[in-house]
C-alpha cells in the first residue's frame, strides 16, 4: 500500500474552487481516444454513447477519469490538433440511435449499409466513414421529418458567439470544393457584411444543418458527461492550444492571430530538428482588447463536457516558438524564436493569462508542461494548483546518477503517464528507444563538432540491434572516456554527446532496476515489466495517474503486431499511422477480460480505487 500524501495544498491556490468540487483524492484513470474504440452498436467508428462503455470498464477496474482526446471538428484532415473549430464537436462522433427528434425507421437499411462498409474490428481506422455518415446525417435532416425543438432554439441562441460564424464558415468551404478561406473571394475571406447576407439565404437550409448537427452532438456530448458523473467517474477533455490556419476561428477573427507565422516548438531531445505545426500564434494583444472573450468562450462552452480540461502545450502559453512563413518546410522548428522575445516578460504573461482562464471555468486544470520548458512554466503551475504531467521514462536523477526517480519524488500537483499519445507504448519503448540515441540528433550534434558522424556511427553503435531512427550503443563503451577516444575528442570537447551517452547508455538495466527485476533482457520485454511499470506510476506522489488504454491492455497479450506500431501519433509526420489506431478488442469484451482484477488491484493497493 502506498504512503499517504497531503494535498490540502491545492485548496490554498487560485484553483480551490475547481478542487473543492473534485476533490484533493488521488485518481487513477485512462487515456482512451473515442476512435480506438468501438462497440458492437457503434457504426463505423467510436460515437458518444460508446463513452458509457468506458464509464463501466473504469467502474470495473478502480478507475475515475476517461481522458478523451480533442473532439473538435477537423474537416477531412483527421488531426485532432488541427480542428477546423475550437468550439465545434466533430459530427463523425454522432450517435444515429441517439438522434433527438428523428424517427430512424425509414433510414435503418442505410445504417445498416454503412456498418457493412466500414466493418468494426480493423486494425486502423477508416476516415471515409465521416464523408458516408454526414451524407445519411443530411438525408435524416433534409427528409422533413425533424421535430422542431425549443431546445435547439435556446442552444442556437446561447452559442452565438462561435456557432453562427461555425456553419458559415463549413457551407463556404463546402460550396468552394473545401478550398482553405485564404483563397475565397475577397468578399467572402473579409466577411463583407451584404455578400455574408445573400450567403445566408441563399443556403439557409444548409447552414441550419451544420447547426442542428453541432446540437445533437453538444445533447449526446453531455449525456455521456452526465452518466459518467453518476458512476463517479470525471471527464478530462484535452483543448487544443492552437486551432488550423484554415478554420473558421481565424477566419472570423482574423485580428486574433499572427498570420505571418507558423507555431512549433524548437530543438529537443526527441525532435532534432524541432517542430513545426503550422498553426498561427496567438496575437495576444488583441485579444486582450476584447477581455479575453474568445478564450473565455471556449471554455465556457467546454465546460459542458468536462469536469477537468488539459491544456496542451501550456509552455506555449508563457512563450511559443515561432517560424516565419518563408522558412523552408524541411528545416521544421529549426530556424525559429520565441514570442514574447524577452524572457523577462514569460512569467507574468503566462501567470497573467493561466489566472484569466482559471476564473471562467468551472473546470479544473491540467498542464501538458513537456518539451523544452521554462523554469518560471513549473512556478506558476504550482503557485495556481495546475497539475502539470511527470513522464515515467524522463523521471529521472538528470546530469547527476540518471537513475530513475522513485514514486514518492514525483510532483503531487502532477498527472503521473508512462506515455503521452505522441510517444510509443511502454512496450515500444522497453524494445526500440530504451539504451538508444535518436539518430538524427546525434548526426546534428556530430556536425556542430566536425566529427565524421559516418564514422562513429559504426565505432560507437550496433547497427543490427538500431530500429526506427534510434542507435543502440556497442556493449563496450564501458565510460564516457572510452566514448571521447572513438570519437577523437577530449571529454570536455566532446561534453554535448557525452551527455546524451550518459542518459542513454544502461537505461535498460536502471529501469529494470528501478521496477526490482532481475533482469533487463535484450531483445524481448521481460513479462512481468508491464505490471511492475504500471505499480510504480500508480504508486507515484501524483494526485492523478491516468495511462493510455493500450498500456493498461499490454498487461494482457493482445496485441498480435509490432509493438512499434501501436502508436497513436508519430509527431512531425504526415502518415496513415496517425491517429488511426484501434484496440484489437470491442468495449463489451474489455468488461469481460480477466486482466480487469489485476488492474483493480493495482490501484486499489496505490489508494487510487474509485
Amino acid at each position: 500500500m502506498t504512503q499517504n500524501y497531503d494535498y490540502s495544498r491545492f485548496l490554498q491556490t487560485l484553483s480551490r474552487e475547481q478542487w473543492n468540487r473534485i476533490g484533493t483524492k488521488r485518481r487513477s484513470g485512462v487515456v482512451a481516444p473515442l476512435f480506438a474504440v468501438y462497440s458492437s452498436e457503434s457504426v463505423g467508428i467510436g460515437d458518444f454513447s460508446d463513452i458509457k462503455l468506458l464509464v463501466d470498464w473504469c467502474n470495473k477496474t478502480g478507475m475515475s477519469i476517461v481522458e478523451l482526446l480533442p473532439m473538435n471538428d477537423v474537416g477531412f484532415n483527421f488531426r485532432p490538433y488541427d480542428a477546423q473549430s475550437t468550439f465545434a464537436l466533430d459530427p463523425m462522433y454522432l450517435c444515429f440511435e441517439g438522434l433527438i427528434g428523428v424517427d430512424l425507421k425509414p433510414f435503418k437499411g442505410d445504417i445498416k449499409k454503412i456498418k457493412k462498409d466500414f466493418p468494426l474490428g480493423q486494425k486502423r481506422v477508416d476516415y471515409g466513414i465521416k464523408a458516408a455518415k454526414l451524407h445519411l446525417l443530411w438525408k435524416i435532416f433534409d427528409s422533413g421529418s425533424i421535430e422542431s425543438s425549443p431546445s435547439f432554439e435556446n442552444f442556437v441562441s446561447g452559442n452565438n458567439f462561435w456557432l453562427q460564424d461555425y456553419a458559415l464558415f463549413k457551407v463556404i468551404k463546402e460550396k468552394n470544393n473545401e478550398m482553405t478561406w485564404e483563397g475565397w473571394s475577397e468578399d467572402l475571406k473579409t466577411k463583407k457584411e451584404e455578400t455574408i447576407c445573400v450567403f445566408k439565404t441563399t443556403y439557409a437550409q444548409n447552414l441550419l444543418f451544420h447547426k442542428w448537427m453541432q446540437w445533437q452532438l453538444f445533447q449526446q456530448f453531455k449525456s455521456a458527461k452526465s452518466y459518467a458523473n453518476e458512476h463517479g467517474v470525471i471527464l478530462l477533455g484535452d483543448l487544443p492550444f492552437l486551432v488550423s490556419r484554415d478554420s473558421a476561428d481565424v477566419w472570423a477573427h482574423q485580428d486574433h492571430f499572427k498570420l505571418m507565422l507558423a507555431a512549433g516548438a524548437p530543438p529537443d531531445m526527441l525532435y532534432s530538428k524541432g517542430q513545426r505545426w503550422g498553426m498561427p500564434p496567438y496575437n495576444w494583444e488583441n485579444i486582450k482588447r476584447n477581455n479575453f472573450d474568445y478564450i473565455v468562450e471556449k471554455l465556457k462552452y467546454a465546460q459542458n463536457f468536462y469536469d477537468m480540461y488539459r491544456i496542451d502545450h501550456v509552455v506555449g502559453i508563457f512563450r511559443v516558438w515561432t517560424i516565419g512563413l518563408s522558412e523552408p518546410l524541411e528545416n521544421g522548428g529549426l530556424n525559429g524564436s520565441f514570442d514574447p522575445k524577452e524572457e523577462n516578460v514569460w512569467e507574468e504573461h503566462g501567470r497573467s493569462l493561466l489566472s484569466i482562464m482559471l476564473k471562467n471555468s468551472s473546470m479544473l486544470a491540467c498542464a501538458e508542461d513537456l518539451g523544452v520548458v521554462p523554469a518560471c512554466s513549473y512556478r506558476v503551475l504550482e503557485e495556481l494548483g495546475i497539475p502539470g504531467i511527470d513522464i515515467q521514462r524522463w523521471m529521472r536523477d538528470w546530469g547527476k546518477t540518471f537513475d530513475f526517480k522513485k514514486p514518492d519524488e514525483y510532483r503531487k500537483n502532477s498527472l503521473a503517464t508512462i506515455a503521452t499519445h505522441d510517444m510509443s507504448s511502454l512496450c515500444a519503448w522497453w524494445n526500440f528507444e530504451a539504451g538508444t540515441v535518436d539518430e538524427e540528433l546525434f548526426k546534428r550534434k556530430c556536425t556542430e563538432k566536425n566529427v565524421s558522424f559516418e564514422n562513429v556511427k559504426t565505432a560507437l553503435f550496433d547497427l543490427r540491434a538500431s530500429q526506427h531512427g534510434r542507435l543502440r550503443w556497442k556493449n563496450n563503451i564501458s565510460d564516457q572516456g572510452v566514448l571521447a577516444s572513438r570519437i577523437g575528442l577530449d571529454e570536455h570537447a566532446a561534453k554535448d554527446i557525452v551527455d546524451l551517452y550518459k542518459g542513454s547508455f544502461g537505461e535498460k538495466e536502471k529501469f529494470a532496476k528501478f521496477l526490482r527485476l532481475d533482469q533487463a533482457g535484450n531483445e524481448a520485454y521481460p513479462p512481468m515489466l508491464v505490471a511492475k511499470a504500471l505499480q510504480k506510476i500508480t504508486e507515484s506522489a501524483s494526485i492523478f495517474s491516468v495511462q493510455l488504454i493500450h498500456d493498461w491492455l499490454s498487461l494482457d497479450s493482445l496485441f498480435d503486431f509490432d509493438p512499434w506500431e501501436l502508436r497513436i501519433n508519430f509527431p512531425g509526420t504526415l502518415s496513415e499511422k496517425n491517429w488511426t489506431l484501434i484496440l484489437p478488442i470491442s468495449l463489451e469484451d474489455m468488461l469481460e477480460l480477466p486482466v480487469n482484477e489485476v488492474i483493480k488491484k493495482i490501484n486499489h493497493d496505490s489508494g487510487r480505487i474509485n
